[in-house]
């Protein structure tokens, strides 16, 4: 059987063509971004474009219309103090029946105006568990520092990760995990800024890989996130292979057809940092997908406000020197002492003790059941 890009979900509907993983060549996608560029040729043509693509993600995802937000039950407990910093163990019910898991860091002194931060994870999957999602070195080094420069930042894991995990969530379950993600993605936004504090003119988002998807996916669809920073994800031939990524149909529409730099794209004028490297499908964003964003930008007038910084010789992670990269923007943008993100300063925590379910925390009453098929409340 050939396959053409027409895939089934898992309930046996058709949802549409979709891209998964590298599915334009080069070239394709270069024509691509200059057929889009030639539609977006002045402000007002592009935001009947941006307004067209948004409303396709949504439509693709099945969020038409936005869930109802329920009242979330919340479960927050053992701080631990840091330099500079504290950290505990949160889980808020995103939807009835579903807890999304997470780590919250704050600075260890209260801050008045408070930034604030989603870090979602990609897709680090080691049985390790300093290899596992949030409770990875480079994670705790990041929210560490970033809560040391006066952040409150909420490191949340992926469906089928930690907590999830062991609740008895599989990650690539069904197509369905993007939409649950993404509408966890909107709880956590709305977990963070009911925060002592937090500015809600200071908001921002940040991950890796898949976490950078779901970084430009909810700073596309959430106009309340201020600043983005993905992080070795954005491309406009590779669309992330996982079912969190590309299960359902949000690039290719009956109206439209889009890509992951134009998904970026619609970020702007705010402030955005394209973090890519020399060893994965980033290796181009310093001449192919930068340009297409800074000419996205400059219809605002605003080209200075986005920013690529690319590292040739490094690979596929949030390794030290990106993250060195996201402290000088975040400082830049939110008007912070990057002289406080100083990574020394941040001390492990064994990831064994960062699950929010356990023994002396035992998991609520009313969980859905593991792989389910998810009802949305309306």
């Amino acid at each position: 059987m050939k396959w053409t890009g027409v895939v089934f979900c898992s309930i046996g509907l058709l949802w549409g063509e979709l891209r998964v993983g590298q599915f334009r060549t080069l070239d394709e996608s270069r024509k691509e971004l200059q057929t889009i560029g030639d539609i977006a040729k002045d402000p007002e043509s592009w935001q009947v474009r941006r307004e067209l693509v948004r409303g396709g993600i949504r439509d693709g995802i099945g969020f038409k219309k936005w869930p109802k937000k329920t009242k979330m039950r919340i479960v927050r407990h053992s701080r631990v103090e840091r330099d500079g910093y504290t950290v505990e163990n949160v889980g808020i019910e995103t939807i009835p029946g579903y807890f999304l898991c997470g780590n919250l860091y704050l600075p260890k002194i209260a801050v008045d105006k408070m930034p604030v931060f989603l870090c979602p994870h990609g897709h680090w999957s080691k049985e390790d568990l300093h290899h596992h999602g949030r409770h990875r070195d480079e994670m705790q080094y990041r929210c560490g520092a970033l809560a040391r420069m006066g952040c409150g930042i909420f490191a949340y894991e992926m469906v089928g990760y930690g907590d999830s995990k062991r609740m008895g969530w599989e990650h690539r379950w069904d197509p369905q995990v993007m939409a649950l993600q993404t509408w966890n993605s909107v709880r956590a936004l709305d977990y963070v800024l009911e925060l002592p504090g937090a500015d809600r003119k200071r908001v921002g988002v940040t991950g890796a890989s898949g976490g950078g998807t779901q970084s430009f996916l909810i700073a596309a669809l959430d106009d309340r996130i201020t600043l983005s920073a993905p992080c070795v994800m954005v491309s406009c031939h590779f669309f992330g292979g996982c079912r969190c990524e590309s299960g359902l149909p949000v690039h290719v529409r009956d109206t439209h057809v889009t890509n992951n730099a134009e998904i970026a794209a619609l970020f702007a004028p705010k402030p955005q940092l394209l973090i890519s490297n020399g060893d994965d499908w980033t290796k181009h964003t310093p001449t192919l997908e930068f340009p297409f964003l800074r000419k996205i930008y400059q219809l605002y007038g605003k080209e200075e406000k986005v920013k690529n910084i690319h590292l040739p010789e490094e690979k596929h992670d949030y390794g030290k020197s990106k993250r060195m990269a996201l402290y000088d923007f975040v400082a830049e943008q939110f008007k912070l002492n990057r002289k406080l993100a100083d990574e020394s300063k941040v001390e492990l925590i064994d990831p064994i003790t960062l699950f929010v379910f356990g023994k002396d925390h035992p998991v609520p009453e009313g969980l859905l059941k593991p792989n389910q098929k998810v009802q949305f409340p309306k």
